[in-house]
């Protein structure tokens, strides 16, 4: 089945937001302080993806074409509103928390290797250790963003089931139309990438920054476009 472990994934993200409701009473000192540790160890995880690009030219072209489509579409400003709309639903009484939350996981889920090889591990060997592996590591961060963050971390499986799904479903067309070479430079590059925005995520995190990361979402997809190029040049 292509899309257990993305669904176990989903499931992971929703049962860590649940056991982090328990620890939303401590102090908004505490919260503060351990959102703040996040946030670091987010930065160090995305400089050491961000350092395995090979052609760090197409991360650079990536992010400038991606990010300018990102502002032009206002996908930052989309996020925010869906985020918000959701706390509209569940009548939400911290008025701009859930969106907060769910934004900041959504990214931090979406954007990464680990979602990307998973996908197509389970794709197209039907292999989910990858995805079972994130699956356990985002339920643990799950906790701590909810305790710090609130309920808007658990909606976030949806984007992730969305976006994972999606990748594995295709998955066997994608093996049978790139060659072996390419897909292992386009996911080096799509990681380099990813882990320049999720280093962005955490500065914004420890607030040194308010960078629009979900506005420069867009370079990902030219990240696959310009490895392709260039590797047909």
């Amino acid at each position: 089945m292509a899309l257990l472990g993305t669904i176990v994934n989903g499931i992971a993200i929703i049962a860590g937001s649940l056991l982090g409701l328990i620890f939303r009473n401590v102090s908004d000192k505490t919260k503060d302080t351990v959102l703040q540790g996040i946030g670091l160890s987010v930065i160090i995880l995305g400089v050491g993806m961000g350092l395995k690009s090979q052609e760090f030219l197409i991360v650079i072209g990536s992010l400038a074409v991606g990010s300018a489509l990102g502002e032009w579409w206002n996908l930052e400003e989309k996020l925010n509103e869906l985020g918000a709309w959701i706390e509209r639903r569940v009548g939400a009484k911290e008025k701009g928390g859930i969106a907060r939350g769910f934004v900041t996981a959504t990214l931090v889920y979406v954007i990464g290797a680990m979602a990307i090889i998973g996908a197509l591990d389970s794709g197209l060997r039907h292999d989910h250790t990858v995805l079972y592996t994130k699956s356990m590591l985002d339920g643990i961060s799950a906790i701590i963003f909810t305790s710090a963050l609130g309920i808007g971390v658990a909606f976030s499986a949806v984007p992730v089931f969305i976006y994972q799904g999606l990748i594995a479903l295709g998955a066997a067309f994608i093996q049978d139309v790139v060659p072996k070479e390419l897909m292992n430079s386009i996911i080096v590059e799509l990681t380099a990438t990813g882990g320049v925005l999720i280093t962005a995520i955490g500065l914004n995190m420890i607030k040194v920054t308010a960078i629009r990361v979900a506005n420069m979402l867009p370079s990902l997809l030219f990240t696959i476009i310009i490895t392709v190029i260039v590797h047909h040049v």
